[in-house]
């Protein structure tokens, strides 16, 4: 349907009204005519306004009672297309409305506004209204009344200036100074009015000072007005009693000029309940009187409150003494005892009190609304303001100033602003309609249309979900910024601690203990000199981070690490907002840096596994995942050494996440099988997939068995790839042409894995192969079987006991596991001329292969007790009764230590005692290496005498540095009862009947 042949009633719809029967009664009213203009002319102005209906209806009432001069003003508003603000006011704002009706003559104002400054003049200056009669109480009504409807003035100018504003999200800011002046101007007023009512000898001096959204300038359409009073007398004859009483009655008396039951409806309440004891507390007080109690007496939240106070009204000098006073003091609130957790606490119990049916429609207190912003700026700034210029008193600023010193990142800072922008909005113009104190959002539908349409949006549902991701996004910012660890171990900090100062800052690193105070400091300046955003965010970042490095054993290691790591990440976004912005990544990072050089030595060269420190799994990688991730980087690089590199990469990358584990949770030798064993064995696979790929047609299958620790999945950070290598001639190929084939790709294989080059390398060692390095690197499975038949040494069939294909051809890995079952687990269990010749072989190895100078019990992998103890007893037991215990059938040492136990073959206790013995020695081997950054050295298999690397130890095994002679203790009792049992088990156990 066209809009010229629409009916009247749908073209009423189309411009909003609701009511359309009674909208078309209204339109065809008499009154209209005055207007000289058609109705369509009406309904197409008001169909811009919020609500037409109301607007349609306060049109009417105003011009019922519009005096000439103000009809003939209006009536060429309307001739000349201007009436628009007028009519949003009307369709916005109900009460103002009915003010016009009240006083038509203010219509004026509204069509034809004065200059600003002019308004806020007749509002101070309304005392000058009072009769001759000065103080009277006629005389001070009629000052009152005037005040109140100069306010009123005023108040339209600004609600004109917000309805008709483009952008009125961005014009909110606008609208909360310019209410804040209208409410400074109004207390000036009324302060001169109180004053010739109460103490026109002008006895004593008063400043109003004002505190909240007042003292911010920030201010609501309609709100209570926090401020406190300060007094002083005028002269040496008042006393301080008369004084105080005195500023009693004349703070009353303001009370009651603004909010005060009268002819003219009341502006707004004054609430001085944020004054020291509160509403228990006297109204006014001295500037000593102040002082007392504020260095005494009060809370940590009485110094938030004073975070925006300002001086409105009254003597300025001691409004401005008052000022003085307090401002040092709130800089220094974040140090006292506790403030974070205050802090926090009172945030969450005005949550706590909100009534449950309103809660998830309160815009200012509920979760996600005004006050999660608030709180989180205002405790930002109290923790930081005391080094950094972070004292804006509105949150828009704050925020502003936040984000350029780096305390908040710039994008949420601004997602806080624009929602704090988008909430403060909503609650405008919800108390705009009637001029009522309401943080609610409505329920009622026409309610929520008429919001909708005053900013912009379609329709009701639009403003449900505006209001749903806003306070959402809200919330999350809240809890990620408000919670974080960085708060309380900052406040904590004093501000000379906090500003980095160098000879404060040398003092403090010797104190907390840094061994080397200077190379330290020489650091932090590396850190945190320039005005990059990472200097920025560094030194927000090092006061706290100092503390936490001095926490661990080794804090000068920490710093360094941390300005190699710093220096290798670059300008790169994530990492220092990571740090600042998580909950625990950076009390992690000090932790792991200054706990251990191999992670120290490991994350610059992986800026990235930072992330990883943000989750208490670190991202753990299945072996699927690694497989796949391998085949995936052969695919990308055709070159064998570029394809090796990146191979060994992934290796690099989860021996780093590993040892981020083992600081972080507790050094845990299950971590063997579930990250460094599957990153060595996809090492190992890429390499062979790479050296197979380099053959352009194989003569044979062939096969990587793993061997030792390797191949019993129980790889840790020092171990070599333990392997052998197996082919199978193609058919009608010579078994000595797949040989060379066989030994070429075992050579290559070697290579890939070490070369040196910018990874970390594996040596792949085939030592354990038949007749050990004499033999031929690869042999045929033929071979293998004639070998372990007819030539195998006792030792070579325990050595088989950890075999299990690694890499290569399935087929082929299951006929060799087939070939060398029956060598490993034999028929009848071990021969006893065997049996002699393990046991004579484990006590050689444990007079000859010990190192010179060593104490055996302090070698953890030969010592009584050790891990060869417990792995030889448990392989002893495995070749005896595999081979009628299928569940002993398996490689790793504590699965077949546990399956014995299943079986009955050892005692709980037994078992129990001998698992934790090798945990022990396992344990302190990987913190050896985790403490040293060392892989290779016998040193690694040692219990280290007292001294430095003895507390790096035992702090990684979960001993604190004064109790480090614990960890040897602990370790040398577990294996002196190992030592028994194997002993029994082993050393003086008879075969099997």
């Amino acid at each position: 349907m066209s809009v010229r042949s629409a009916s009247p009633t749908a073209r009423l719809l189309a411009a909003g009204f609701l009511d359309t029967t009674r909208a078309a009664r209204l339109l065809a009213d008499p009154a209209l005519a005055v207007l000289e203009v058609s109705s369509a002319a009406v309904v197409a102005e008001l169909a811009d306004t919020a609500d037409p209906d109301q607007a349609l209806l306060a049109l009417l009432r105003l011009l019922s009672v519009l005096p000439a001069a103000e009809l003939a003003q209006l009536r060429a508003a309307w001739q000349t297309q201007s009436a628009g603000p007028l009519c949003q006011l009307l369709g916005a704002s109900a009460a103002l409305g009915d003010h016009l009706v009240r006083h038509p003559a203010d219509v004026g104002e509204v069509l034809q506004a004065r200059p600003w400054p002019s308004l806020l003049a007749e509002v101070a200056e309304a005392w000058r209204a009072a009769t001759p009669s000065g103080a009277s109480p006629g005389g001070m009504a009629q000052a009152t009344a005037c005040l109140r409807r100069a306010y009123r003035r005023a108040l339209l100018h600004i609600a004109v200036g917000d309805l008709t504003a483009p952008d009125p999200r961005a014009h909110m800011p606008q609208v909360g100074r310019q209410m804040a002046a209208l409410v400074d101007a109004a207390l000036r007023g009324a302060l001169a009015i109180a004053r010739a009512e109460v103490d026109p000898a002008q006895q004593i001096r008063l400043a109003i000072i004002a505190l909240g959204k007042t003292g911010a300038q920030e201010l609501n359409y309609i709100s209570d007005v926090d401020v406190m009073f300060v007094v002083a007398p005028a002269g040496t004859e008042t006393s301080e009693d008369d004084t105080v009483r005195l500023g009693t009655r004349l703070a009353t008396t303001i009370a009651k000029i603004v909010g005060g039951v009268g002819p003219e409806p009341e502006l707004w309440q004054l609430d001085a309940n944020l004054r020291p004891e509160g509403k228990n507390g006297a109204l006014v007080r001295t500037l000593d009187s102040y002082a007392r109690y504020y260095r005494r007496w009060a809370q940590s939240w009485e110094f938030q409150a004073l975070l925006k106070a300002r001086h409105v009204a009254g003597d300025s000098e001691l409004g401005a003494d008052f000022i003085d006073l307090v401002t040092p003091l709130v800089w220094q609130a974040a140090e006292r005892e506790g403030f974070v957790d205050s802090a926090r606490a009172m945030r969450q119990r005005v949550e706590t009190l909100l009534p449950a049916q309103a809660a998830d429609r309160e815009i200012k207190l509920g979760a996600g609304g005004l006050r999660d912003v608030e709180f989180t700026v205002q405790l930002l700034q109290l923790v930081h303001g005391r080094a950094a210029p972070v004292h804006a008193p509105d949150t828009l600023t704050a925020l502003r100033q936040l984000a350029g010193h780096g305390f908040i990142g710039r994008a949420p800072a601004a997602e806080l602003a624009t929602a704090y922008q988008t909430l403060r909005l909503l609650e405008h113009r919800i108390q705009l309609h009637r001029l009522r104190r309401t943080h609610l959002l409505p329920t009622r539908p026409e309610d929520l249309r008429r919001l909708a349409r005053g900013i912009n949006l379609a329709t009701d549902a639009d403003v449900e979900n505006l209001w749903t991701v806003t306070r959402s996004r809200v919330r999350a910012l809240h809890e990620e910024i408000f919670y974080r660890p960085l708060l309380p171990a900052t406040a904590q900090l004093t501000a000379a601690d906090l500003s980095l100062e160098a000879t404060a800052a040398q003092a403090r690193l010797a104190a907390i203990g840094y061994r080397d105070p200077r190379g330290a400091l020489h650091h932090l300046r590396a850190l945190t000199d320039g005005v990059s955003r990472r200097a920025t965010i560094q030194r927000q970042l090092l006061p706290v981070m100092l503390g936490w490095f001095a926490d661990c054993v080794s804090p000068d290691q920490g710093l360094l690490a941390f300005r190699q790591l710093s220096e290798a990440a670059g300008e790169t976004s994530w990492y220092l907002r990571l740090l600042r912005d998580s909950s625990v990544a950076a009390r992690r990072l000090c932790t792991v840096l200054a706990t251990s050089l191999y992670v120290a030595q490991a994350l610059p060269r992986l800026p990235e596994a930072v992330q990883w420190l943000d989750t208490d799994d670190l991202q753990l990688r299945s072996p699927a995942q690694l497989a796949e991730e391998t085949t995936a980087l052969l695919a990308r690089h055709d070159q064998a050494e570029d394809a090796a590199l990146a191979v060994r990469a992934v290796r690099r990358r989860e021996l780093t996440r590993a040892a981020l584990a083992d600081v972080l949770q507790g050094v845990d030798p299950e971590r063997a099988r579930t990250i460094i064993a599957p990153c060595l064995e996809a090492a190992v696979r890429g390499a062979f997939a790479i050296a197979l790929r380099e053959i352009a047609a194989p003569r044979a299958r062939h096969l990587v068995v793993g061997m030792g620790r390797f191949g019993g999945g129980e790889s840790s950070y020092a171990s070599d790839a333990d392997v052998m290598h197996v082919f199978e001639p193609l058919a009608g190929v010579a078994e000595e042409e797949a040989a060379q084939e066989a030994i070429t790709l075992a050579t290559r294989v070697r290579e890939l894995l070490g070369f040196v080059g910018p990874e970390p390398g594996v040596v792949v060692d085939a030592a354990l192969r038949p007749e050990g390095k004499n033999g031929p690197l690869a042999r045929s499975l033929a071979s293998y079987r004639d070998y372990y038949t007819n030539w195998a040494a006792a030792w070579e069939r325990q050595a088989l006991l950890r075999a299990r294909p690694v890499a290569g051809e399935a087929e082929l890995a299951a006929e060799f596991v087939e070939m060398i079952d029956p060598v490993r687990y034999p028929a009848g269990g071990l021969p006893e001329q065997e049996r002699r010749a393990i046991k004579r072989l484990k006590a050689r190895m444990e007079t000859e292969r010990l190192p010179r100078g060593v104490q055996p019990a302090r070698h953890v992998k030969l010592g009584p007790g050790g891990l060869t103890d417990v792995e030889w007893t448990v392989q002893l037991l495995q070749l005896d009764y595999a081979h009628q215990v299928p569940s002993l059938r398996r490689q790793d040492t504590l699965g077949a230590l546990a399956a014995a136990q299943a079986a009955g073959i050892v005692e709980a206790a037994v078992a129990d005692e001998l698992a934790r013995a090798w945990r022990a020695a396992s344990r302190v081997r990987a913190a050896r290496v985790l403490a040293t950054g060392r892989v290779s050295g016998t040193k690694l298999d040692v219990v280290p005498p007292p001294g430095r690397e003895l507390t790096e130890l035992a702090v990684l095994l979960g001993h604190s540095p004064p109790n480090a002679q614990a960890a040897v203790e602990d370790y040398l009792r577990r294996a002196r009862h190992a030592r028994r049992l194997v002993e029994e088990h082993f050393l003086a156990r008879p075969a099997p009947a």
